[in-house]
């Protein structure tokens, strides 16, 4: 009974050996036709056989099912090819590893560049799927994994988006790189050449001179701020703050850090915090503009006018072209116009007072007026020509107001 146990046994093997051997040979037909179809169908039916495959024929398998999923499920193709490499070092052979790496690194390249026109095409869902997938199948492509993060909150998936943060806070990613620059010597315009082996080959050849290299920066700061975001869209406010309060802990001088905690209180309208934050941040950078504008805004916002106007004057100072900062200053100084003709309507069959008050709207005006042009100037817009054209009526400022009007109709219009 045994010799028969044994004997069908053995037979049972060699028929499922026979079947190995058959239906690869059969999905390796099928790929050289193009026919991707049987190959994946037959490739199926070898998947339950994987764990106990003959070994001389498991890495074949690999291979092959690897090559049949790359035009249709890239996932199942770098499974396959990456168990391929597995198992080859692993036994210490390489028949298929050279012929199938350059085939994984296409298949990465076309899970990137499909992450990349989903993304362009706002399929951010889609797109962090593949981002994510195109640094799983290539770890070393860190920034595919910031890709994923960014365009999963996009898309308001924010637990998925903290996950990914917090996964490139805890392998260090800084997205820091380097550039390679040279001047195209023809042109004289200043190229990205990618890499240094372009940049020295350009050079060599002559086409391009002036090699240089520069570093981006550091994206530390925007993962900690996206990551308060995302707690901030959870409901997980003290978590948020605590997060990015942790981060500046270890490095208190870093003014973007303190920035984005900065940027929490905005989105949490606490804007005495942000206040705070902001005079912080102007005693480690005292020539940013930006600093001085920010608090000329909490304090407008404040109805603190006097202070809104320093801040803003300030800001002007340290940038002589900063648009925003001559309009927002402009405002600040109308601002009491709004009390003004409030007592001007209360006042008008008391001429005098009324006068007083008419000459006190129009000094205004003219107080506002030359920032507001300044404003104009440097970005014109609906907004600047429509103030424009009010105050140039007022003050009886015909010429200006005449030459103004046709320009404002043609901007409401649009």
């Amino acid at each position: 009974m045994k010799k028969q146990i044994i004997t069908i046994s053995l037979g049972l093997m060699s028929i499922g050996l026979f079947a190995q051997k058959s239906e690869l040979k059969t999905v390796e037909k099928a790929l050289k036709k193009n026919d991707f179809s049987t190959a994946i169908s037959t490739i199926k039916s070898l998947d339950a056989m994987e764990a106990n495959m003959e070994p001389k024929y498991k890495a074949k398998y690999y291979f092959l099912k690897g090559k049949a999923y790359s035009k249709s499920d890239l996932k199942t193709a770098a499974d396959a090819f990456n168990k391929l490499f597995s198992y080859e070092k692993e036994i210490g052979k390489s028949k298929y590893t050279k012929d199938a790496q350059p085939m994984l690194n296409q298949v990465i390249q076309d899970v990137s560049n499909k992450a990349i026109n989903q993304y362009n095409a706002k399929n951010y869902k889609e797109a962090t799927e593949n981002f994510y997938l195109t640094y799983k199948l290539s770890p070393v492509d860190t920034s595919f994994l910031f890709n994923a993060a960014t365009s999963a909150f996009i898309s308001k998936d924010y637990e998925t988006s903290l996950k990914f943060y917090k996964e490139l806070q805890d392998i260090g990613y800084s997205g820091i790189t380097t550039q390679y620059f040279a001047v195209i010597k023809d042109s004289g315009k200043k190229e990205n050449v990618g890499s240094l082996s372009n940049q020295k080959t350009y050079v060599r050849l002559g086409t391009h001179i002036n090699p240089t290299t520069e570093t981006t920066e550091s994206k530390q700061g925007d993962i900690v701020k996206n990551i308060g975001y995302n707690l901030i869209n959870l409901g997980k406010t003290d978590e948020a703050i605590v997060a990015i309060q942790e981060a500046r802990k270890s490095n208190p001088k870093d003014i973007d850090l303190l920035l984005n905690e900065a940027q929490l209180y905005i989105k949490l309208e606490k804007m005495d915090k942000f206040g705070e934050l902001m005079q912080e941040a102007i005693k480690l950078d005292p020539n940013n503009p930006t600093l001085f504008f920010n608090l000329g805004v909490v304090n407008q916002n404040e109805k603190k006018k006097d202070e809104a106007i320093k801040y803003y004057k300030k800001a002007i100072e340290l940038k002589p072209d900063y648009t925003d900062a001559y309009m927002n200053l402009a405002i600040a100084i109308l601002s009491e116009e709004q009390s003004i003709v409030e007592e001007m309507n209360k006042n008008l069959s008391n001429f005098k007072k009324y006068d007083e008050l008419e000459k006190k709207q129009k000094d205004l005006y003219k107080e506002a007026l030359p920032y507001l042009e300044k404003a104009d100037s440097l970005g014109r817009s609906y907004d600047t020509v429509k103030s424009l054209l009010n105050i140039y009526d007022v003050l009886e400022m015909t010429e200006k107001a005449n030459a103004l009007r046709p320009v404002y109709k043609k901007l409401r219009n649009q």
